[in-house]
């Protein structure tokens, strides 16, 4: 989904706890302009800014998500 993403789009996102590492949810992310590094986007989440890379995994709804989800922690 990373072609067309822009600032202001709402996405989900598969998180892994940092303190928990076989702990993982989808959350809602916004994406936006990151403070720090002009041109580039990031996502925000939990009140932190997440720089936004080629290679993650951003979905536009909670479904697509959900459907990776299950295939990689359901599946295990």
């Amino acid at each position: 989904m990373k072609d067309g993403i822009q600032a202001g789009d709402q996405v989900y996102v598969i998180y892994r706890n940092p303190h928990a590492a076989n702990v993982a949810n989808i959350k809602e992310a916004e994406v936006v302009e990151h403070p720090l590094h002009d041109g580039e986007l990031a996502l925000f989440l939990y009140d932190t800014y997440h720089a936004l890379a080629a290679d993650d995994a951003v979905f536009a709804s909670y479904e697509e998500a959900e459907q990776l989800y299950r295939h990689l922690f359901d599946d295990a």
